[in-house]
């Protein structure tokens, strides 16, 4: 008889570590399913973004023009958008670890909504500044990077976050020539109407499939425990502070000087090609959409390729350095050269 329960009690404890493995098993699944949902669900957000701002710089220069600006103050425009980018980065990453990922996407993409319904009613220039303050927290694509850093593993991170690039190419290709067609054919001010109807369908998005904490458990503890004693949001202390973590103040430094020639060619492109080339609203995004299916083969495929050959330091100097031969090989097609010549 005692012979019988021992074997009753040690099937049944048998069968009880095999619903537990099972339910683990399907709970693990259902994490990683979660997971790669919300790694989606952040390229779009930032395909998205990147494709309406993509397409309100190749219609700017027009509008700016139409309005009566002109180089110098579409340069003043212009500058005005980037510091308040510059401004609004740590302001914005700060707002991230305090309240979430998923609110700081809804924020970045309700700014663009404020951003192109401002753009979309400026009839006169000191309204089309106006509608620069918006942009300071427009920052889809750090809000995607965090949530692709806080999701993956450090040896998926960095293909990761290299496909981010392909999203990068897709809204330079489609906003340039979906900008310079609309303004086209039907009228300057299309393209933001399209872009204020886009940035809230994006808000939507950003409600309704990004869950409240997109970062691990455990992850999110220490967050939490590391960000409840650090102040407010716009604590200038504070973000001092994080910019002394090892290898940050480097990393910075380098985006800075990088980002600098790359925003200067984003800024005045459009502004060459119409003024130097003669080319209209159209022909310019054509030749923008042109650089981004370069952009996308190289950050989309190349770069997901290098990441297993190469640790991310390497390739961050191999980017400066191609970066900088581009910009040399530049220089005899602009007609500067033969002017520094004796």
């Amino acid at each position: 008889m005692s012979t019988m329960n021992a074997k009753a009690s040690s099937g049944g404890e048998e069968e009880a570590l095999g619903m537990r493995s099972d339910t683990l098993g399907e709970s693990v699944c259902s994490g990683e399913g979660k997971r790669r949902q919300m790694i989606l669900v952040a390229y779009l957000i930032a395909t998205l973004e990147l494709t309406f701002l993509f397409m309100q710089m190749g219609v700017m220069p027009y509008l700016a023009k139409s309005l009566g600006l002109d180089l110098v103050g579409f340069g003043y425009l212009q500058t005005t958008f980037g510091v308040l980018q510059l401004v609004g980065g740590p302001i914005f990453g700060r707002f991230a670890d305090q309240f979430g990922t998923r609110a700081a996407l809804i924020l970045s993409c309700a700014s663009g909504s404020a951003f192109f319904l401002l753009m979309s009613i400026s009839t006169s220039i000191p309204l089309l500044f106006l509608s620069r303050l918006p942009a300071v927290f427009m920052h889809g694509l750090p809000g995607a990077q965090k949530v692709i850093t806080d999701l993956t593993t450090p040896s998926q991170r960095a293909d990761a976050l290299g496909k981010l690039g392909l999203c990068f190419g897709i809204g330079i290709i489609i906003g340039s020539a979906l900008g310079g067609v609309l303004s086209t054919k039907f009228g300057i001010f299309v393209p933001t109407y399209i872009g204020l109807v886009g940035n809230l369908i994006n808000t939507t998005i950003a409600m309704v499939w990004m869950p409240l904490q997109a970062k691990p458990k455990s992850d999110h503890r220490v967050t939490e425990h590391s960000t409840s004693q650090s102040g407010s949001v716009f604590s200038i202390r504070e973000i001092l502070r994080l910019m002394k973590f090892p290898g940050v103040m480097e990393v910075f430094i380098v985006k800075a000087f990088a980002g600098l020639p790359a925003g200067l060619f984003l800024i005045m492109f459009s502004i060459i090609s119409m003024d130097f080339f003669g080319l209209e609203a159209v022909g310019s995004g054509y030749l923008m959409s042109y650089f981004g299916v370069l952009q996308m083969v190289v950050q989309g495929l190349v770069v997901g390729k290098l990441t297993n050959h190469c640790t991310e330091g390497t390739l961050l100097r191999l980017s400066v350095f191609v970066f900088a031969g581009v910009g040399l090989g530049m220089v005899p097609c602009s007609g500067f050269a033969p002017q520094c010549s004796p």
